[in-house]
């Protein structure tokens, strides 16, 4: 669904006045600092609280079989840390300034791919996953001088929709709601605009289809393929990973895109490839990867068990 249409209830203003509130005061801090003290609450969700740990846990022994407890472990902790310190800062660089923004990345690699595929004034469209700091990889894509568009879903509570899409389009990042991903995805890239896409959350309501993920059935968005198939328009895997000194890497690189005329063959054919990519970078920086979503929890009736949801 597009943007949250929900009235806010007292909740959602309690959970949004606190957001802001911590953000304010992280403020007077630096980004270093202000991202440990993320990554402090991070650990603390783990453990003593324990939100979502079995289901951490429980995704990464599946993606990694035969891993020792005590990586399962060390991974899952890891997870949260960087969970806590990307969102302190994704709440605060829009803040910066441009060029601060910029700083924030040691180098790019493969930018040629994408700056290449826009010489002929032609669109593109950027596929990622919940890897590394996918926010400030759209922002520095954004303010290289790309018109950067990203489509994402109404958020349960619309008020912290509306803070998350204000501080996106303060980093040059504009919003499509996927609502309006049919109208608005094929004018952004005819008229040379670059779109952004999540995709590796399977969710009620998305065209998708289930691809292997780890050697598991993951239910996957199908848009960035059917659009790249319709518009011709080159489609890149990008992912913003972060360094132990603390600036990103951004990656770059194509995603191969073949046209047999078999549509749905081919459209299952690209979707495959970009969650391959992804399951590359997420075997290099498991650490780095949103393992709380419960990533194979959609499945096809019939699928075998070692094939779907692990238990």
């Amino acid at each position: 669904m597009g943007g949250s249409l929900k009235k806010p209830t007292l909740s959602h203003r309690l959970q949004v006045l606190g957001i802001r509130g911590a953000v304010g005061a992280l403020r007077f801090v630096n980004l270093q600092r202000a991202g440990s003290v993320g990554a402090f609450l991070g650990k603390l969700a783990y453990r003593p609280f324990g939100i979502r740990r079995a289901v951490v846990e429980r995704q990464i022994r599946a993606a990694f079989p035969g891993l020792d407890e005590p990586d399962v472990q060390r991974i899952a902790l890891a997870s949260y840390a960087h969970l806590g310190r990307i969102s302190i800062e994704a709440a605060l660089v829009p803040g910066y300034k441009h060029e601060m923004v910029a700083e924030l990345f040691e180098r790019v690699e493969g930018w040629d791919c994408f700056a290449n595929s826009m010489n002929d004034m032609s669109g593109a469209m950027i596929v990622t996953g919940h890897l590394g700091n996918w926010e400030l990889g759209g922002a520095y894509i954004g303010l290289r001088g790309s018109r950067m568009h990203a489509v994402a879903r109404g958020m349960e509570n619309p008020l912290f929709d509306e803070f998350i899409t204000e501080n996106r389009e303060r980093l040059n990042v504009r919003v499509i709601h996927d609502s309006d991903a049919v109208r608005k995805v094929p004018r952004v890239v005819r008229q040379g605009g670059v779109v952004g896409f999540l995709f590796d959350q399977g969710a009620a309501g998305l065209a998708s289809t289930w691809v292997p993920f780890f050697g598991r059935y993951a239910k996957t968005p199908r848009g960035p393929a059917v659009f790249a198939l319709r518009l011709k328009a080159p489609l890149v895997f990008a992912v913003a990973i972060r360094q132990p000194a603390g600036r990103y890497v951004l990656h770059m690189e194509n995603v191969p895109i073949t046209d047999t005329g078999n549509v749905e063959a081919d459209v299952d054919a690209i979707v495959a490839e970009y969650t391959r990519i992804l399951e590359r970078w997420v075997r290099k920086y498991p650490e780095q990867y949103f393992w709380q979503h419960r990533r194979w929890k959609h499945q096809r009736p019939g699928t075998p068990p070692e094939l779907g949801d692990p238990s």
